[in-house]
Formats: structure tokens, sequence, C-alpha cells
């Protein structure tokens, strides 16, 4: 059932967005580096490699300059059109197209790159890529500011593979024992509300079981 509304739902999500695609489109051709799309591979179902599409947002080496895959606040190697299409989550778009094409899901854990899947904890990274990855999911929704958690961290790495990806594994697990439809609708309209509001609709006292957030998060969570 999840399928059928992920169809339905990517493809008036293309239409409806389709002037900001175009737009954007047009704009990344005439500024920046000229790129338009970025393919990167992440960890899909099953551990089976897909690449997701993005708007460029950053240099075109950036995976091998810097922080690597994990993007900081403020990171240099953002495009100054790029900070507005991350901000507002522009970016992530096409990744509708992976999900019309069956790669993804609307809803479900955040796809990663090897580097970052291999700091979810051992014993839960085969349950998470048992579902589809999601273009938004409760990792996605939780860690909105990562890259804000990260800028305060003393080592922001070690912070983000000892602190972040446990409890967004832990998170990313949880879902996909609790997966429903019903969970999947709390979660679009709870994407959308952080979008636009940049505050968590969910809370505790709706999904009462969710993994106790760990001390050091309790500021930002």
């Amino acid at each position: 059932m999840q399928r059928v509304f992920d169809i339905i739902f990517s493809t008036i999500a293309i239409l409806v967005f389709s002037p900001v695609l175009l737009c954007t489109c047009i704009i990344l051709r005439l500024t920046g580096e000229g790129e338009i799309f970025y393919m990167q591979k992440r960890v899909g179902r099953h551990r089976r490699s897909i690449k997701i599409i993005k708007f460029a947002t950053m240099l075109k080496n950036s995976p091998n300059l810097g922080s690597g895959t994990v993007t900081l606040m403020d990171d240099p190697r953002v495009l100054p059109v790029g900070k507005f299409l991350r901000k507002s989550k522009i970016n992530e778009l096409p990744q509708l197209f992976n999900v019309l094409l069956g790669d993804m899901s609307l809803i479900g854990p955040r796809p990663q790159t090897q580097r970052c899947f291999e700091a979810f904890p051992e014993g839960l990274r085969d349950r998470i890529v048992s579902v589809r990855p999601g273009l938004s999911g409760l990792g996605s929704i939780f860690f909105r500011n990562e890259e804000l958690m990260l800028r305060y961290a003393e080592d922001a790495e070690l912070f983000y593979d000892t602190v972040i990806m446990p409890y967004k594994g832990k998170l990313e697990a949880w879902y996909t024992a609790q997966n429903s439809v019903a969970l999947y609708f709390i979660l679009i309209f709870s994407t959308i509300y952080v979008v636009f509001t940049g505050k968590i609709l969910l809370s505790k006292t709706v999904l009462n079981s969710l993994p106790a957030t760990p001390k050091s998060l309790t500021n930002y969570i």
C-alpha cells in the first residue's frame, strides 16, 4: 500500500514543483560551477547500491575535500546558491524521481553513504536497510539541525560517529519495526511542518516508545 501512495504523491509533487525544479535548473546552470545535478551512491534496501539525485550545492570534488561526506555548518565547500537550496530543502526535490522509480520511498530511513552507514550500530544495520530508504523520515526530522550540532562539537567527526549516528540508527530501526501506513502519513505531515517552521511536531506523547534521547543531544532535539 505504501508503494501505491509513493507513486501517487511523488507524481503529484513533481507536477506541483515543476516550476521550482525548472527555475532551479536554470539558476544552477548560470551560477557556481554550472552543474545542475549531483548523483551520489548510497546504501539502499538490502544494502543494494543506489544513486540518489540532488541539485548540486557544493564544489564538484567536495567528497574528497574537508570533512568528506559529513557536511558542517558554514561549510566552505557549499556554493552561494547551494546554501539557500540546502536550507529550504529544495536540493532534495530531485529525489522525487528516485521515489517514482522505486529506489526510495517518501518516508523511510535516510539512505547513507557507505562511510556513514558503517557508523550505524552494527546490530541495527540489516534492520535499517530492510525497507526502502526515504526522502524523509525520523532521522531527517529529528536531525534537521545536524550541521548546528556538529558546529558546536569539540570534535565534529567524533561526535558524528559516536553520538549522532548511533542515535539516528536507533530511530531508523524503530521506524522499520513500527512501520505502518498511519506512521507513514504522520511522518509526511511532520516533515512538511518541520520544513516550514523549523520545529518538530512529533513528541514522545505521540510516539511513546521512541528510543531515549542522549543527554548530549537534548538541547537540539
